[in-house]
């Protein structure tokens, strides 16, 4: 295997599905091999309620993923949802170790393992363990000062943590599976880093909405760091209840209805049905303007939650807002938010081909997060039976190349053509 290429494999556990990405970097270029999405109800934002069935839908996804890619998925990172996210900051500074006076990987490390010595208490599980400065001879870097000529690094490093038994949990279904976990980030970091919010949070702040199902994670990033996480329990799946409740409509089909068939933030929608479905035999419609008024209460109760959280974090400067997960789907809910916080709001979808979902951006950005850590942690395994997958790699190029060429729309307009000849 070349050493400029490496495939990981992603999962994130959101609270009503299993998200599996596997994805490679080639040339510093990141592309999507396979997405997989199995729904899942032994799960919410903040415990494992059928640990049975979680492990279920990782193994199914996995073994979906392996039919189509023709090897076996064996080691993932692994996003935790960021309930009861807490975040200890830790100067860390160690004598350098090397004969010649000048800082290696290894004095990085010994810093690290320094920091993550610190008590953090028996609720809370440490999650990832976060460079955020170096500073050697009085100068501050983001960079690793490889190769800098000094007695003492000193590593500013933030501790994150998330509650303990969740992600215990969580670790132990994925393990159960039949898979390893190479590293575990919190969900909403593994968001900014897919959306480069990092780079962007130096000189003002950006707090990431990530709804979802069940509830809305609210993260800040400040500094070029994430500061702090939240979880408040109104998500897309609350707001659609309503639908249920009135119509009928199955949670699932009513968030869909919500993402791509209606606008929110209209004044005036059209009465064209955007559903149809029988019961008893009788026909039954709902229409945008029937869709906004059943969920206008819902989405009144999330601006109020938003804004009841963010208002202090407002007047602390510049700050922008981003929403993605399920909730980046929806059209109109950026311009009320905008309306009710007085400051900009967008949505984020990802441009990876393949991945252009905003449900999928906390897994996408796990490969990242994964990425960035390889020349502290040295690690070079990769997420797949490499054999297996070279193998059938190379099956598909052989079979492409001799008589039996695969069912390609291409290839179906080569034997049109071959056909127009002979007739």
């Amino acid at each position: 295997m070349a050493s400029d290429k490496q495939i990981f494999a992603a999962v994130e556990a959101a609270d009503h599905e299993i998200r599996l990405i596997v994805g490679e970097f080639f040339n510093t270029r990141f592309n999507i091999i396979k997405v997989e999405r199995v729904p899942v109800n032994g799960i919410s934002y903040n415990k494992v309620t059928d640990p049975e069935e979680v492990t279920n839908a990782v193994r199914t996804a996995a073994a979906d993923a392996k039919k189509m890619i023709g090897a076996e998925v064996q080691r993932v990172i692994l996003a935790i949802p960021s309930y009861k996210a807490k975040r200890y900051s830790f100067k860390s500074t160690v004598d350098v170790e090397g004969i010649d006076g000048v800082v290696t990987i290894q004095d990085v490390r010994n810093a690290i393992k320094k920091a993550e010595s610190m008590d953090i208490g028996r609720a809370y599980a440490l999650i990832q363990t976060v460079c955020v400065k170096y500073t050697v001879n009085g100068i501050s870097t983001r960079r690793i000062p490889l190769g800098e000529r000094c007695s003492q690094l000193t590593v500013d490093i933030d501790l994150l943590c998330a509650d303990r038994q969740l992600s215990y949990d969580l670790v132990t279904c994925v393990e159960n599976a039949g898979l390893s976990v190479m590293d575990i980030f919190l969900d909403v970091y593994g968001v900014g880093k897919e959306s480069a919010l990092f780079n962007q949070a130096i000189d003002h702040q950006v707090i990431i909405l990530k709804m979802e199902r069940e509830a809305t994670t609210l993260g800040l990033l400040r500094n070029g760091r994430l500061t702090t996480a939240a979880l408040m329990p109104v998500g897309l799946g609350t707001i659609a209840s309503a639908v249920t409740d009135q119509y009928g409509i199955r949670t699932d089909m009513a968030v869909e209805l919500l993402k791509y068939s209606v606008r929110l933030d209209a004044s005036k929608c059209s009465r064209n049905p955007v559903h149809i479905w029988a019961v008893d035999g009788e026909t039954r419609t709902i229409n945008e303007q029937e869709l906004v008024d059943c969920v206008h209460d819902g989405i009144q109760v999330w601006l109020n939650a938003i804004a009841k959280t963010c208002v202090p974090i407002l007047q602390a400067g510049k700050t922008a807002v981003m929403i993605t997960g399920e909730g980046g789907e929806t059209q109109g809910l950026d311009a009320l938010l905008q309306e009710t916080l007085g400051v900009p709001v967008t949505y984020y979808i990802p441009e990876t081909l393949g991945g252009r979902n905003a449900g999928l951006t906390a897994c996408l950005g796990l490969f990242y997060a994964y990425q960035d850590k390889l020349p502290i942690t040295g690690q070079s395994d990769d997420s797949l039976d490499m054999d297996a997958f070279i193998k059938a790699v190379s099956y598909r190029d052989k079979k492409s190349s001799d008589g039996s060429r695969e069912d390609t729309f291409t290839n179906k307009l080569r034997g049109l053509f071959s056909e127009g000849k002979r007739n």
